[in-house]
């Protein structure tokens, strides 16, 4: 019994030698069995580096490369532009068809009614609890008139106090949220000059 107690004890007291009393203080760094990758070889911004041709350790994205899913044609659909110009496009440049404008419902509902509301007259629930005092209702003269690459802009760029949604809602999400809004503004702003001429007579019934 002896002998197990004096191995037992020295067991203990070696443990403690190299692993130290759990909240000591010390200057000197612990002793890691195994580091977890804590310390890992890595350049700092605006440092030099050995590795790199020129000594810098920022470098540039590689000429001809891109980020994985990112759009990069100059081509409408991808900017809401004409290409090679800052211009906006006039209209939507894809197929506005039912199953389009109904995926910009369920985004705009899920993205923008927060702030503009469900139906866009700018009364969402930031605008009730107090968060965001002024939002812009979608129905105004001002934003009705915009065409529609500027509204894709906003929805991708942001502008004023609206954040851009880029980075969260895909391309093709945002032209459906566009749909959806021009949607809305004739719901509200339309006549019924506005209305198909093989559906007046639906409407004259209602």
């Amino acid at each position: 019994m002896r002998y197990i107690l004096l191995i037992l004890g020295l067991a203990v007291a070696s443990v403690m030698i190299v692993a130290g009393k759990r909240g000591d203080m010390s200057r000197k760094p612990p002793i890691e069995m195994w580091d977890d990758m804590d310390r890992q070889y890595k350049l700092r911004p605006q440092t030099s580096a050995n590795l790199s041709p020129d000594g810098r350790s920022s470098r540039l994205p590689v000429e001809g490369t891109i980020a994985r899913g990112q759009r990069f044609a100059d081509v409408p659909e991808n900017t809401g532009r004409k290409p090679g110009t800052t211009n906006y496009v006039d209209t939507i440049p894809v197929a506005v068809t039912p199953a389009l404008i109904e995926r910009g419902q369920e985004r705009f509902n899920i993205n923008c009614s927060p702030c503009h509301g469900k139906t866009g007259d700018g009364n969402g629930i930031t605008k009730k609890i107090g968060a965001m005092p002024i939002v812009a209702t979608l129905h105004d003269p001002r934003i009705v008139g915009l065409v529609d690459g500027e509204i894709f802009g906003v929805i991708s760029y942001g502008k004023g106090l609206m954040s851009g949604y880029a980075a969260n809602v895909p391309v093709e999400d945002r032209w459906a949220i566009v749909a959806y809004v021009r949607a809305l503004q004739l719901a509200r702003l339309g006549t019924a000059d506005d209305v198909p001429a093989e559906h007046k007579a639906d409407l004259l019934k209602k």
